[in-house]
């Protein structure tokens, strides 16, 4: 079993350059199965994820291949099979991106029920529900499901909820519907404007992205691109946390001002010195910060993937924080792991109340999921002693060699097999 092994107490400081975002790649790379040509997509983190969707893209036919350390080049155009592999999506819930994209180019494409972090409820019901307004038969049975559909028809398609999943899989598959798709309540997320970019790359006819309406106009094929995508903003907003609990300062070159203006501000109010300017964002903290309240939203609100690691950091500010989840129930079970470091947070449903200590102390401690795992590597650099992090798969889905970025910027970190 691996682990990471951390002496904590030493701040977080130096320049880095963030990486290309996970969370936009995976669409992308899904959406390469419509271009009927090659695609090369730059800046791609090398992630466990990013691996997996790799190998779901080679078993259905594809040619894939890194070019140097961050292009991956994707051939679909020998593309022979639309049954995704069930083991492989198990490992991935983000997988479920594949259905609009094989639907949409061959008419048909069985896969199982997704994996990935257990975070609360996440159905794919809005995806279901689109893929038939669109014109999709939907059969499901002993946990597969199979859509279906001789031509899919755009159509008005209104959400229930702005999910950035169905959101994106909808997008892809109207990009190749006839007629035009509207989607009424759609993600806001830079991911999902990012998505439609490359599509419009390629050829797709595509307003709105990045609006609450979507507009899609089908056409008949895609062409072959170059695509370079976006920086992750969530990686950005852990690195910056990480300074800022170890009392450090840090440049990170490459951000995108835009996408964190939220975390920003609030980083800002814990006092917190924060200064942005064109891709360049460095924060210091030399004093306790003081405790903030936040409620997570889908964008441009305070991200989810963020509430854990900013919680982390809010276990030694000033005073008493209070955190709403309300996008999914199930994102606190770090609290158990900070608690085990000396962290004062009771949950009450989905309400965190954070009453700031002086110090955490080195423990061990487990990530059972991706952002948890973040937010324990945070307590882990600020805290006195050694802390070691088992459950570090969860944590390699999300975040490139985080050891080594880390030891770079001064963390005692290492990566330990036991």
């Amino acid at each position: 079993m691996e682990l990471l092994r951390i002496q904590g107490g030493i701040p977080i400081s130096g320049e880095t350059r963030v990486y290309g975002a996970k969370n936009a790649a995976l669409p992308i790379l899904a959406a390469t199965v419509m271009v009927a040509g090659t695609s090369v997509i730059e800046d791609v983190p090398d992630l466990e994820d990013v691996r997996v969707m790799m190998q779901i893209l080679e078993q259905l036919g594809a040619r894939v291949r890194w070019q140097g350390a961050t292009s991956v080049e994707v051939d679909a155009s020998s593309i022979h099979s639309t049954n995704v592999p069930a083991d492989l999506m198990q490992r991935m819930r983000s997988s479920i991106f594949l259905m609009g994209p094989l639907l949409a180019r061959f008419g048909d494409v069985t896969l199982s029920k997704p994996g990935g972090c257990v975070i609360g409820q996440r159905p794919i019901d809005f995806h279901l529900r689109g893929m038939r307004q669109l014109g999709a038969k939907i059969d499901e049975q002993h946990g597969y499901i199979r859509c279906s559909a001789r031509r899919l028809i755009g159509s008005p398609i209104t959400l229930d909820f702005p999910s950035v999943g169905a959101t994106e899989n909808l997008m892809m598959a109207a990009s190749l519907a006839d007629g035009v798709t509207v989607i009424e309540n759609a993600a806001r997320e830079p991911e999902v404007e990012d998505l439609a970019q490359f599509l419009r790359a390629t050829g797709a006819s595509i307003e709105g992205a990045g609006t609450d309406t979507v507009v899609v106009h089908g056409c008949s094929h895609l062409h072959g691109t170059e695509y370079r995508i976006i920086p992750d903003r969530i990686v950005t907003g852990t690195l910056l946390l990480a300074a800022a609990a170890t009392r450090g300062e840090l440049t990170v070159h490459g951000a995108r001002l835009d996408h964190l203006g939220a975390v920003l501000q609030k980083l800002r109010d814990t006092g917190v010195r924060v200064q942005a300017d064109r891709d360049i964002i460095t924060v210091k903290c030399d004093e306790t910060p003081s405790a903030v309240d936040f409620r997570t939203a889908p964008f441009p609100g305070f991200p989810t993937d963020l509430q854990a690691p900013f919680m982390a950091l809010l276990t030694t500010a000033e005073g008493t924080s209070v955190i709403h989840e309300s996008v999914f129930e199930a994102r606190f079970k770090h609290v158990d792991e900070l608690q085990r470091m000396g962290a004062d947070v009771n949950v009450d449903l989905r309400t965190a109340v954070v009453r700031g200590v002086p110090m955490l102390s080195g423990a061990r401690v487990s990530a059972s999921d991706l952002r948890g795992g973040a937010a324990l590597l945070v307590a882990g650099l600020m805290a006195d002693g050694t802390t070691e992090v088992d459950g570090v798969k969860h944590i390699d889905r999300g975040y490139q060699a985080i050891e080594a970025q880390l030891s770079r910027l001064g963390a005692r970190i290492e990566r330990v097999t036991v």
